[in-house]
């Protein structure tokens, strides 16, 4: 395991450990930017405990919680970490479990490494382009990195129902999704659909759980980047909707276009 991939999990296991100090409280201090979306103080105490561990690598970090970059500033840089501190504060609000903490590096916008980690069950993906995709479920009061890749799982895993399974936005299902949904009943007979929050549904795909993921609504650079990482580097595809080839990222708009994992 490289030393980004093992500085990028501590970054994530460290910053569950922050996450869950607040969760386990009824004081998530809730406040709203300005797109309406929640930000609470568990995203800042995530977002400060990653970039204190990113910082030691020399690369710049792109985070949801960060300071705004500008393009001009940006385009140029060749590698730099995407962040979420907290992707799913809709569901850390809930108390649902189905949030996650997202870091990618990205090397001349693809993705080279990927961390999601779930603080509430436990379970961290973790991926590079060398090594592959792997899933393990971590104590977060005793854990060896070091460890990991031979006490992972490699995925994706085999599944016993060969249902074909679609997974979708559980806090955004658009019209767009439903008639995706339909398509692929026609096409394929008997659909499960799942719905998760978070990054998770682009682990369910990269783990075997779901086929596909079509996201037919909004979602920024640091929503999907980790995630991606985790599905290729599984052997699966992200899709940008509109170019129809593979979702790049660092670029001048962060809002991505939709997409389809497959």
């Amino acid at each position: 395991m490289n030393k980004h991939l093992k500085i990028a999990i501590e970054a994530a296991l460290e910053a569950g450990k922050s996450i869950l100090e607040i969760y386990n409280t009824d004081d998530f201090a809730v406040e709203f930017k300005g797109d309406n979306s929640p930000l609470t103080k568990a995203d800042v105490a995530s977002h400060n405990v990653i970039v204190s561990y990113l910082d030691q690598t020399g690369i710049p970090v792109l985070s949801e919680e960060g300071k705004s970059i500008p393009y001009s500033e940006r385009k140029d840089w060749k590698q730099l970490w995407i962040v979420d501190p907290i992707d799913g504060t809709k569901e850390f609000i809930k108390r649902n479990g189905e949030f996650t903490v997202n870091i990618a590096l990205i090397e001349d916008q693809k993705t080279s490494l990927g961390v999601v980690f779930v603080p509430v069950s436990g379970e961290l993906y973790f991926s590079s382009t060398t090594l592959g995709a792997f899933k393990i479920t971590v104590n977060l009061n005793d854990y060896n990195i070091d460890d990991f890749i031979a006490q992972s799982v490699k995925l994706p895993m085999q599944r016993e129902d060969k249902t074909f399974t679609v997974v979708a936005s559980r806090s955004h299902m658009s019209k767009e999704t439903e008639d995706y949904v339909s398509d692929m009943r026609k096409k394929h007979g008997d659909v499960n659909l799942i719905s998760k929050g978070s990054s998770l549904k682009l682990c369910m795909v990269a783990e075997g759980t779901a086929d596909c993921y079509p996201r037919f609504a909004p979602t920024m650079e640091w929503d999907t980047a980790a995630g991606q990482a985790i599905c290729e580097h599984a052997g699966f595809e992200v899709i940008d909707w509109d170019t129809k080839k593979r979702m790049l990222y660092n670029r001048e708009e962060l809002l991505n276009h939709w997409f389809l994992v497959k």
